[in-house]
């Protein structure tokens, strides 16, 4: 190991020491290196030329902003609480009813959005607001609200399978459909867990819904409902891209917020833009500086030591991809998602490929993963999200969420080594 990359490699671990934001964290460990290291292939401004032109060729990153502002267009209107409450009246008249709420309109609301974050953020404060009205433990409110949020970007749309694609060049047609069966899963698995804890907890039943009362719902939520239907039928149809689809669907959230619920006006739309705006930037400097930080790693053929070091312990994929997980997983518990997935996917897709690993298969597995992480302690991001927004102790969530995270551990390992869970529908529709 070389001077440079050792100062590059240690500057990185005191990142996390001392707390400094992960993009400059990394912007300030490539500037290290790239200062120690001189000569030629170790110049910072050949990186930001390489990375311009990977900005300017990844037509498919425009719709990372477009996603981020529908969600945010989702949230100031009132199409979350239609979503609310359509999922309430699917529901209907059972033990835990609004655990199982929590669970639908997750679904529901990650057909729109492709944010976990945001579907804890938007939903989360009305579902957990509503469980402890009605006599839920907080701590599980909170929880469930952070497990089910894991669903949004496994389920279509999906911000981190849109970067999982620009880096792996795996097709997102076929990710975001491979992500419809994992999603599913994972909402009926945390369903089945509520139901067991309703019981032994004796928490209340549900309203009953007439057929009248379901079909007023369903009409007065169909405006909201049918943004999925733009979404995802725009992208599968073929009709436009997923970009093109990020852009029709965001025009139409603002429709249905300001001409069907008249619930936005200026000043929240001026609020939507200036959240948008700050999220983009935010996550435009994660990836330049994830982009500087990878051209080190690809220079200095990390990915290589890796490769070899994994296939040194074992050459059976599937303990390989055991491996994989675990070590994402333990990314996942200190790390940014985003983070994750800038710099350190791309350290083991060269492995993953020469395994013969399907790259659609890898990326939800690892989607999925990643977002466990988000429910993970000791920093999960989520557990701060529903901790701040609820009110709730933070020692709480972590106490009702550890039963959970093992449903989701059982999910993942049934998506890790059961590939038609993720291959079956992309295959299906002639994606793979």
């Amino acid at each position: 190991m070389n001077w440079p990359l050792l100062v590059f490699l240690l500057s990185f671990v005191m990142v996390f020491v001392v707390r400094i934001p992960i993009a400059l964290g990394m912007m300030m460990s490539a500037i290290f290196y790239f200062d120690l290291a001189g000569g030629p292939g170790a110049d910072i401004s050949m990186v930001a030329a390489q990375f311009l032109n990977q900005m300017n060729s990844k037509f498919v990153l425009i719709a990372v902003p477009l996603f981020v502002f529908m969600a945010e267009v989702m949230n100031t209107g009132k199409i979350t609480d239609m979503i609310f409450e359509f999922a309430g009246a699917v529901v209907g008249k059972k033990k835990g009813a609004l655990g199982h709420v929590n669970v639908v309109a997750s679904i529901i609301f990650s057909g729109m959005t492709g944010s976990a974050l945001a579907d804890a953020s938007g939903l989360g404060m009305m579902e957990i607001k509503a469980m402890n009205d009605s006599g839920y433990d907080k701590g599980f409110s909170s929880a469930i609200t952070a497990a089910s949020a894991t669903i949004g970007p496994i389920f279509p749309p999906s911000i981190p399978m849109i970067f999982y694609a620009m880096l792996s060049g795996a097709s997102i047609g076929a990710l975001f459909i491979g992500g419809m069966l994992p999603g599913i899963l994972v909402g009926i698995a945390l369903m089945i867990y509520i139901a067991m804890v309703a019981h032994k907890r004796d928490y209340p039943l549900g309203g009953a819904v007439t057929f009248r009362q379901m079909l007023a719902i369903t009409l007065k939520a169909s405006p909201a409902l049918f943004s999925v239907v733009v979404l995802l039928g725009g992208i599968y149809t073929g009709i436009v891209t997923p970009t093109e689809a990020g852009a029709l669907a965001a025009f139409y959230a603002i429709f249905v917020a300001v001409f069907i619920y008249k619930a936005m006006g200026l000043r929240d739309f001026l609020k939507v833009v200036r959240n948008t705006v700050r999220t983009t930037g935010t996550l435009s400097l994660l990836v330049g500086s994830a982009y500087a930080f990878s051209y080190i790693v690809a220079i200095e053929h990390i990915p290589d030591l890796v490769a070899n070091w994994l296939l040194h312990i074992t050459s059976n994929k599937y303990l390989l991809l055991l491996l994989i997980n675990v070590v994402f997983i333990i990314l996942g518990m200190f790390i940014d998602t985003m983070a994750i997935t800038l710099v350190f996917i791309p350290i083991v897709l060269p492995l993953v490929t020469s395994l013969g690993i399907n790259l659609v298969h890898f990326g939800v597995l690892i989607t999925l993963n990643m977002m466990i992480g988000l429910s993970t302690p000791p920093f999960g991001m989520l557990l701060f999200v529903v901790s701040g927004i609820s009110g709730t102790p933070l020692k709480d969530v972590i106490r009702e969420i550890l039963p959970m995270l093992l449903v989701l551990f059982i999910v993942l390992f049934l998506v890790t080594y059961i590939q038609p869970i993720v291959l079956f529908l992309p295959g299906l529709l002639g994606l793979l």
